[in-house]
């Protein structure tokens, strides 16, 4: 026999060796469905029967989980705040956990599975005293699943390798990573101190932030709501030893600080930023200095014009159920616009409307001035809400003022000759074809 094919013959000889060796130890799985066709359920635990998780590791390793006041709480190896979702999840894998295949019915040897000395060891007391408990082992050789057992049943399962991914995790991981804990539904108030500037932004009556400090001011809700999402979702990076985390901090140029209030009170944010934009964070909500996402101190620094709306009518997709403008008035009469008693051509009418809805300063101006070329009054959300803006020339520039408000607004031109194009667009509805007799 030539060399080469007898290297072949001694691999395939090893590869079928080893296959039998792993049948023998590892017998024809059979199906683990009940008489009813559903699987075989390996725990069931009722949700709110969740009163604690414990694990043991193979290392050694302990983490133990309480449920405290509603929310699991992480009380070893440290006594910190959970992450409510990554333990919920974890929950749910325990309270109906399903085996995928019987393995072997009468298990005398459980080193081959791993199960000897489990890689999971799960524990799960009840409110009611009763615990429940999970061995989960070595992996499959297809990486599929995991083996698993009760510790009393003498049969060997296996059950999905999500199972034992859920389960199997590290304090990191479990641990709550926010650095603002704040509710969002009851947040009243957000003071951001960046760019040499406070801006404190409030909520009105009907619940849409505004400006409060340094004076008040109308607010783009979008880029407010934004910026409180990226808060929500600031978290702390836990690849970084702390301490080199509170050096760097140290070191790093204030970008900006955040104090947010909802029912519970204040929680206040401090964001730095080093040479290499990377971007660290100390929060009054965790101890600690942490590193954070790049987006957060993006978030974060910017200006009071950032927060501005530069929108000049509110109504938004509101249909106004009147637009007047110098000399003409159209109002809304059930689905149809009519100006003056006479029916007008709602397409026209809506493409004026969508313009005045559209019409955006490039930015806020210190002073205007020059002569008005334009007025549009808009009446919305059944009356309650009336607007009037006046856009004046001068030179080649024009301005916007809302009724009422010191702010001024530089459009751009194109965009007014839109606006008045629409307006002198705006035409009667054709006549209606006589009925046949």
């Amino acid at each position: 026999m030539k060399p080469k094919g007898l290297l072949i013959a001694v691999v395939l000889l090893a590869v079928f060796g080893g296959l039998s060796i792993w049948v023998y130890k590892h017998p024809a799985s059979s199906d683990t469905k009940t008489a009813d066709g559903s699987a075989t359920k390996l725990l069931t635990i009722p949700d709110d029967q969740f009163q604690e998780i414990k694990i043991v590791k193979l290392t050694g390793e302990t983490i133990d989980l309480k449920k405290q006041n509603g929310k699991w709480r992480m009380v070893a190896p440290k006594d910190l705040p959970a992450d409510q979702d990554t333990v919920g999840s974890m929950q749910s894998t325990l309270a109906a956990l399903s085996a995928d295949k019987l393995i072997e019915a009468n298990a005398t040897d459980l080193k081959g599975y791993g199960l000897a000395a489990p890689t999971l060891d799960v524990t799960v007391l009840r409110k009611d005293g009763k615990t429940d408990r999970i061995l989960i082992g070595d992996d499959t050789p297809t990486g599929s699943g995991a083996y698993a057992k009760l510790p009393n049943d003498p049969r060997v399962f296996t059950v999905s390798s999500f199972t034992k991914t859920s389960l199997d995790k590290l304090p990191g991981d479990l641990r709550d990573k926010r650095l603002l804990t704040f509710d969002g539904d009851k947040l009243s108030r957000v003071e951001l101190a960046a760019k040499g500037q406070t801006i404190e932004f409030g909520k009105n009556a009907q619940g849409e932030w505004t400006i409060v400090k340094p004076r008040p001011l109308r607010a783009d809700g979008s880029a407010v709501d934004a910026l409180v999402s990226k808060l929500k979702d600031a978290k702390m990076d836990l690849g970084n030893p702390s301490e080199d985390a509170a050096a760097k901090f140290a070191g790093a140029a204030r970008v900006a600080v955040v104090t947010v209030t909802d029912e519970s009170g204040n929680q206040t944010l401090e964001v730095r930023r080093d040479q290499e934009k990377n971007v660290y964070a100390k929060s009054t909500a965790v101890d600690g200095v942490y590193k954070a996402n790049v987006d957060l101190g993006d978030a974060v620094d910017k200006g009071l014009d950032d927060f501005r709306n530069k929108k000049l009518f509110d109504f938004g997709f509101s249909d106004p159920s009147k637009v007047e403008l110098k000399g003409v008035t159209y109002t809304k009469d059930g689905d149809k616009w009519k100006s003056s008693g006479k029916a007008m051509d709602n397409t026209s009418v809506q493409n004026l409307i969508d313009k005045l809805r559209d019409l955006t300063a490039t930015k806020f101006a210190e002073k205007g001035g020059g002569e008005p070329v334009f007025e549009a009054t808009v009446t919305s959300n059944s009356g309650k809400r009336v607007e009037k803006v006046t856009i004046s020339k001068q030179g080649t520039q024009y301005f916007a003022q809302r009724e009422n408000e010191p702010s001024i607004y530089e459009l751009d031109g194109k965009a007014v000759d839109d606006l008045r194009k629409a307006a002198q667009d705006v035409k009667e509805a054709p006549a209606e074809p006589p009925k046949k007799k």
